[in-house]
């Protein structure tokens, strides 16, 4: 099939990378010159693990330009995969959608060839009946539904395993216009997904909805299992693994997401949240989850730079936050945690270093240059006495062999995720596991530490 993805960012380069790597003809379309000249030399426009080597073995079939009108006029499907910013309002923009679809429609005017055009940008429910469809009958001189279709086709995927998602979802939602569109959509994701992936056809409205209602009940798991590792810190003998660990063997519950760390971030799930939020208020409905959710996700950088404070003194002693992305296996800072407490700590009048593996160079524009960035774990652990681990690296885990490699002072280490254990850590430093009662107290060990440090 020939198939036109318009965007080549995060998502728009994979999901050309991999339906050209299932057999299709594709053409990525972009605006930016650098990225099409990349694509048509084999190499990725961005970073992202596996991109590499399905654009390199897909070279014949798969080329870029920055014509959407041409590359439209000679496809079956388009797929646009463009930002739709966060509005003041909570809302989403659609502008860029639009531009998308009035170049697609340039294109559709001068064949009478059927195509169907597929959003899998976030949009906010009725988006595609009230401004997209019009817009695509106004550019292309079709009727929606007749001669052109128009489905909503949101991707649920997360950075650094971007193509997996794609190649093995649970749910491939499809939001149709009518059955014909709807099934070369979903024809086209068969060739991908994987046996036991779901397809669910639907209208538009309720693909909407459904899309930022997923990624909304996901944040909802994320701040519950933070709402007990707080409540856990206060109790003596509290242990929010031990707690969350449990309650997620009902299968009603469950255990993805339900783990007491840190807050979320991210480009998908703050907004989609605050958006659920947002069109509630719009239509006069409520959404107290929605609002309560994004409440307790804001108060996750303070009760970390709190617990930091109490192992820690402002203007003697130096922190280090280990982790700016707002995951591993992505440099994406949009939102992150680790950013926010570095940020914090900093105006707290902590002297404060960070590093992470693949986002200092986003993460460090973000701070700004009151922040010190070091050049390797091992740089960044010489350079402070306390240290909190915000992001759960794999790379972190080699924090006790670092340790004992070089002698060190005596310091502590902060783990949101509890990636270390204390055994390993004996005589080279204090740890605090966030999320356990014994956070709490100010341990004798530690307040040693401190003392320890102030001469260091």
């Amino acid at each position: 099939m020939q198939i036109t993805v318009v965007g080549l960012g995060k998502l728009g380069a994979p999901l050309a990378a991999v339906l050209a790597d299932r057999g299709h003809d594709v053409v990525g379309v972009d605006a930016r010159p650098e990225l099409v000249d990349l694509l048509n030399d084999g190499r990725t426009p961005i970073q992202e693990p596996g991109l590499a080597e399905l654009v390199a073995r897909n070279r014949p079939r798969l080329r870029a330009t920055g014509d959407a009108a041409a590359a439209a006029a000679g496809s079956d499907a388009s797929f646009i995969v463009v930002p739709t910013p966060s509005l003041a309002s909570g809302g989403f923009s659609t502008r860029f959608v639009l531009d998308a679809v009035a170049a697609i429609g340039e294109g559709l005017r001068r064949t009478s060839r059927y195509h169907v055009v597929t959003v899998t940008s976030t949009v906010m429910p009725l988006a595609t009946s009230l401004e997209i469809s019009p817009a695509l009958e106004a550019a292309s001189g079709r009727v929606v539904g007749e001669t052109v279709g128009l489905c909503y086709n949101p991707e649920f995927i997360a950075l650094g395993t971007v193509i997996h998602d794609m190649e093995h979802p649970d749910l491939v939602l499809i939001g149709e216009s009518d059955p014909r569109a709807g099934a070369l959509v979903e024809a086209i994701h068969r060739s991908v997904i994987a046996a036991s992936s779901q397809v669910r056809r639907m209208t538009w409205v309720n693909a909407e909805l459904a899309k930022i209602a997923v990624n909304t009940f996901v944040t909802t798991k994320i701040s519950y299992a933070n709402m007990l590792a707080g409540l856990c810190e206060q109790l003596p003998g509290g242990d929010v693994d031990v707690v969350t660990g449990a309650i997620g063997i009902d299968r009603r519950i469950g255990h993805r997401y339900l783990r007491g760390a840190v807050g979320y971030g991210g480009p998908c799930f703050p907004r989609d949240n605050a958006a659920l939020a947002t069109v509630a208020a719009q239509i006069g409905a409520s959404a107290d989850i929605a609002l309560a959710t994004d409440a307790i996700n804001r108060r996750q950088v303070p009760r970390i730079a709190a617990i930091v404070r109490e192992h820690a003194e402002p203007g003697r002693d130096r922190v280090g936050v280990l982790g700016l992305s707002y995951k591993p296996d992505t440099p994406v800072v949009e939102e992150s945690q680790g950013v926010m407490l570095a940020a914090r700590l900093a105006a707290d009048g902590f002297a404060t270093t960070v590093f992470d593996p693949a986002a200092l160079g986003e993460g460090g524009t973000a701070l700004g240059p009151a922040i010190a960035r070091a050049a390797s774990l091992d740089d960044c652990l010489d350079a402070v006495d306390l240290a909190v681990i915000m992001v759960p690296w794999p790379a972190f885990r080699e924090i006790p062999a670092r340790l004992r490699a070089r002698p060190r002072r005596p310091r502590t280490i902060v783990d949101c995720w509890r990636l270390l254990d204390a055994a390993d850590l004996e005589g080279l430093a204090a740890l605090v596991y966030p999320g356990r009662g014994a956070t709490r107290p100010r341990s004798d060990r530690t307040a040693r530490g401190a003392a320890g440090r102030r001469d260091g």
